[in-house]
């Protein structure tokens, strides 16, 4: 398989990459005082739970996503005051979080890019 045939979820590493970034990628959300509030009450193991299958499906890897589309998942979190600014926040630790792993840039702007195409639904617009 050529570099540019596989998949974003391939060139990151596969299941065990995508593991270590979301457990990595919610040490720095819960540590930053931005965005923590957020996930004050929430069960973050089955929160890592659904953000590995999310990714995984976003990535190109297996599809076992099974959560609520992104303007539903995220309304709640809208009525409470989520905006641009904390959306920029999880992005930022998306990619330090990527950088920790030694993920190469371009791989890592795929990956805002992706969840950038995310900010509309998620904040309700």
């Amino acid at each position: 398989m050529t570099e540019t045939s596989a998949t974003l979820y391939q060139q990151l590493g596969g299941e065990p990459a995508v593991n270590a970034a979301v457990d990595i990628f919610y040490r720095k959300v819960l540590a930053d005082d931005r965005i923590n509030r957020f996930f004050e009450n929430v069960d973050m193991e089955k929160q890592a739970a659904k953000q590995k299958a999310f990714l995984t499906m976003a990535f190109g890897g297996p599809h076992h996503y099974t959560g609520e589309d992104m303007r539903k998942g995220h309304a709640h979190l809208v009525k409470a005051g989520l905006d641009d600014s904390h959306f920029d926040a999880v992005v930022e630790n998306l990619a330090a979080t990527l950088a920790e792993l030694n993920v190469p840039q371009p791989l890592i702007d795929q990956v805002a890019a992706i969840a950038e195409s995310t900010r509309n639904d998620v904040l309700g617009r």
